[in-house]
Parts: C-alpha cells; sequence; structure tokens
C-alpha cells in the first residue's frame, strides 16, 4: 500500500476530524467546565485563560497519542497492517452500528460513552478554576473519554500509517486542529454573550443527531480500511 497524501486522504481526514468534533462527550465536558468557571465568578479573561488551556490540554493529549499509535503502527510489517487494517475496519463497523443504535435506542443495551467511574471524577475535577486543575481535567478526559470519541481517531490513525512521514504528521495535527475547534466556538460563544444554557439545551435536542452522523461516518470508514486492505481502493 502507498501513502494516502493525496486529496481523497485529505478529505477523508477534515471530514472525519469535523463529524467527530462534534461528538457530544467532548461537548459536554466543555459545557461543565464553564459553568464551573462561572459559577464561580471569574472574569471573562480568566474564563478565556481556562478554556485557552483545556482545550490546549485536549489538544496536547490526542495529538501525542495519536503520534504514538502512527508511528507504532508504521513499524509494524505492510503485511500485517494489511490485515490488521480489515480487524480495526470491522471494529470501527461495530462501533458504528452501536451509535445508530442509540440513535434509535438511546442508553438501552450497550453504549459507547465515557465510563460512569470517569464520569464521576470528570464532574468533580470540572469544579475546580485554577490552571493546573484544568490543564489536569483536560489531559484527563483525553484520556478517558475514547471509549466515547475514539473509534473515528483510530480509523485515522490506521489509515495514516501506511506510511509514518510528514505529510501523517500534519494530516494528524490538522484532524486535532478540526477536531477542538468547536470546544473554542462554544467557549467564544459564551465570552460574546450567548447563554450556556442554550449551547446545553442545542447539544441535548441535537445528540441523537450527532451519534447517527458519527454512526454513519465509522461504518463507511470501517468498509474504507478493509477495502483498502484489499486493494480494492488506493488513494495513493
Amino acid at each position: 500500500m502507498e501513502t494516502l497524501t493525496t486529496l481523497p486522504t485529505l478529505l477523508t481526514v477534515i471530514t472525519t476530524a469535523a463529524i467527530d468534533a462534534i461528538n457530544p462527550c467532548a461537548i459536554g465536558v466543555m459545557i461543565l467546565m464553564i459553568s464551573a468557571i462561572m459559577g464561580a465568578k471569574q472574569s471573562l479573561r480568566r474564563l478565556v485563560m481556562l478554556g485557552l488551556i483545556y482545550t490546549g490540554a485536549v489538544f496536547i493529549t490526542y495529538l501525542l497519542a495519536g503520534l504514538g499509535l502512527l508511528y507504532f503502527l508504521s513499524t509494524i510489517p505492510l503485511f500485517v497492517v494489511e490485515y490488521l487494517s480489515v480487524i480495526v475496519g470491522s471494529i470501527i463497523i461495530i462501533a458504528g452500528i452501536l451509535e445508530i443504535k442509540d440513535y434509535f435506542w438511546y442508553a438501552r443495551g450497550f453504549s459507547l460513552t465515557i465510563p460512569a467511574v470517569f464520569s464521576h471524577k470528570i464532574e468533580k475535577m470540572s469544579a475546580t478554576t485554577s490552571a493546573t486543575g484544568i490543564a489536569l481535567l483536560g489531559f484527563f478526559v483525553a484520556a478517558v473519554e475514547l471509549p466515547c470519541t475514539g473509534a473515528p481517531y483510530l480509523a485515522i490513525i490506521t489509515l495514516l500509517s501506511q506510511q509514518f512521514n510528514l505529510m501523517a504528521f500534519f494530516l494528524l495535527v490538522l484532524y486535532n486542529i478540526i477536531f477542538v475547534a468547536p470546544l473554542l466556538v462554544i467557549l467564544f460563544l459564551v465570552v460574546f454573550g450567548v447563554e450556556l444554557q442554550n449551547i446545553h439545551t442545542w447539544k441535548q435536542i441535537n445528540k441523537g443527531a450527532m451519534r447517527l452522523a458519527i454512526g454513519l461516518l465509522l461504518v463507511a470508514l470501517g468498509w474504507l480500511l478493509i477495502f483498502i486492505a484489499n486493494g480494492i481502493i488506493n488513494f495513493g
């Protein structure tokens, strides 16, 4: 398989990141954090600073984790990667089906959500208003929300791992920039006067649609990986 550095790969990365970015898990934690900061009567300047620290922590954690996995997969022999792509593709399809299931029957059966033990920890950590605490919150959230947001990222990493080069690095950085963009949008919407409750309501109303979009994307990405592994599709 050749390096996927062509326009189809770029479009795949951008589309996947854009849909992954609207994941209700990451957005929900940002809303919790902003609510805690505003409840503590912090200034808008401090809200922006802490929001940027949180977003930066999420970005750095995801990027480093992605780079590590990308490098690891790039060291595996090509014939093994081809079989691995089929396995990963199958897992991602299952994850997509679970997300689609939640659109019709939310919280019934198994779902891709942050484990309850971590959810309670995040709620407690979200009450902090210190820079260090917010940074730790960002690192922690990025580490534990992978069951909720990790499948699209894994698909893109597997796609890019066909050759670990500078283009793969830049595409991974681009993915993560797009992934955290909604967090910044929410932050500055609040700064410029949008009620946080309105954002929360929008998130609750559209939660099902978000999961449906992610589910359909995952099914498509899963089949894409399988087709590439079998030589049916070649972006190179």
